[in-house]
């Protein structure tokens, strides 16, 4: 059964594939965590649709309504808590909600705007993706009898990295204020959350919380150097 014929009889979930006949809005910026997501989705049996901003996102809404929406809390044109927010006082409300980042100290403003759970990047197993969802779904949407416990976890191509660092590059290119900056500083926090690499998250959030201001042109331009060694060095491997 092709993709297309999955999306027209709209089968029933299975227990190896428990999100089948669901639909995923991913809200997120970033490629190598949005793919990380398509794979969760897809091993899930869940049909997804993406958007990078919270534009893009609005847009994707009028035009249908998901199953589920998770939404990065950091984006390039405002805050994920936005659009959670706008979504839980919609009527009839998006069946699951679930806010994701990098950084656990968003849980609870994410919380407080409606979202229905946190995933914490990186989000890597699908027993954990799954349970997120079908946790808040509601009792005639739960998919019948046991499911199984999958514990494989994913591995996202990292060509999706080298997209983000492209974008990155292009975002600096087009000139940084202190807000873009901030922002920038961020996205580099998710990717670096995204793919493990600790040190360099320490550094991004370090920058983040360290003071009030935004994060200088030298400190992003500095993040940016490290990412671009951490990716080469990757690449090599």
């Amino acid at each position: 059964m092709d993709d297309l014929e999955c999306f027209m009889t709209n089968p029933p979930p299975t227990p190896t594939r428990p999100l089948l006949g669901l639909t995923v809005l991913i809200v997120e910026d970033s490629r190598y965590a949005s793919e990380a997501m398509r794979m969760l989705c897809l091993r899930s049996g869940a049909r997804i649709r993406r958007a990078d901003s919270l534009a893009s996102a609005r847009k994707h809404l009028r035009v249908y309504r998901p199953t589920a929406v998770i939404v990065d809390m950091g984006l390039p044109d405002g805050s994920g808590a936005e659009l959670i927010a706008e979504l839980s006082a919609v009527a009839p409300r998006v069946g699951v909600i679930i806010a994701t980042s990098g950084d656990p100290a968003t849980e609870p403003t994410a919380l407080a705007a409606g979202a229905d759970g946190f995933l914490e990047k990186p989000v890597v197993t699908l027993t954990a993706f799954q349970e997120a969802i079908l946790a808040h779904l509601p009792e005639e949407d739960q998919p019948p009898g046991p499911r199984l416990v999958n514990t494989d976890e994913i591995t996202p191509d990292p060509i999706a990295l080298q997209d983000d660092l492209a974008h990155i590059e292009d975002v600096i290119a087009h000139g940084a204020d202190g807000n873009t900056r901030a922002y920038l500083t961020q996205f580099m926090s998710s990717i670096a959350h995204s793919a493990k690499d600790e040190p360099l998250a320490r550094k991004a959030d370090g920058l983040l919380s360290g003071s009030s201001k935004p994060p200088s042109a030298y400190d992003v331009s500095a993040l940016l150097s490290s990412l671009r060694t951490r990716l080469d060095l990757h690449a090599v491997m």
